[in-house]
């Protein structure tokens, strides 16, 4: 099975300060692989590095084959999105759901726009009678599906994942996770998620990488989180601050 992103000797720094260090992983193509550690490990860094925001990096990155520039790129945006943590700060607040889904189709003069929105919608669970909301109008819930939606116009293979249920009420996140899971399943789908909390890695993932201080410490199979059983001593400080399980609900 080829790799969807493969990340070899990466070095990634904010000014004079480095900030990940010799970060090496493959991720294969339909896989669901979750970064996790605590705030500043940097995990949200790697995605950044990935997506063209973090361009102060060294080593190599290769998505779906393809060597990665240091900028983002028009034909990257279809082969990789980005869902950030808050759906409220990635939504244009004057802009209506149907400007936000088009926008990605008019600056790549792609057509139908009018069935595509209206096909984005419906799959991520929400009606036509938001099309022409403001972001303001929906709950945080509903802003993160459209902010989903958005990602998927452009029909990319790969969505890089920043935290995107931790600035939901509980209530919603399961049913965000259910969405994601179902999402993937139905169009195959590679998924990079930054995490810190392990129940939603349990539930989406297949593999993890445990970081720390901007080093890998740990990869593991989901199975030895659900377990118990990771090998790494910070790993295990990280299950056992989580309760000591890793089921959702």
């Amino acid at each position: 099975m080829s790799a969807a992103i493969q990340l070899q000797d990466l070095d990634i720094s904010y000014g004079p300060t480095k900030v990940v260090h010799g970060v090496s992983l493959a991720i294969a193509e339909g896989e669901s692989f979750a970064l996790v550690g605590e705030s500043g490990s940097g995990k949200s860094t790697i995605l950044r590095a990935i997506s063209g925001l973090a361009p102060d990096w060294t080593g190599a990155i290769s998505v779906q084959g393809k060597p990665r520039g240091h900028a983002p790129d028009r034909e990257f945006a279809k082969t990789c999105q980005m869902v950030f943590q808050d759906p409220y700060g990635s939504l244009h607040p004057r802009k209506t759901v149907d400007d936000c889904l088009s926008e990605p189709l008019v600056v790549h003069g792609i057509g139908e726009r009018d069935a595509r929105v209206k096909a984005a919608l419906a799959a991520v669970g929400l009606d036509q009678r938001f099309r022409f909301r403001y972001p303001h109008q929906l709950s945080g819930g509903q802003r993160q599906r459209v902010a989903i939606a958005r990602a998927l116009m452009l029909e990319p293979r790969i969505l890089l994942l920043d935290e995107p249920t931790s600035a939901l009420d509980v209530s919603v996140q399961a049913e965000i996770l259910n969405l994601l899971k179902r999402l993937r399943r139905d169009q195959g789908l590679t998924y990079l998620l930054v995490t810190h909390n392990l129940p939603v890695v349990s539930f989406l993932c297949d593999r993890l990488a445990v970081m720390r201080h901007g080093r890998i410490v740990e990869i593991a199979p989901v199975e030895a989180l659900r377990r118990g059983t990771l090998h790494d001593a910070y790993s295990r400080e990280l299950y056992a601050a989580s309760g000591g399980t890793v089921r959702i609900g």
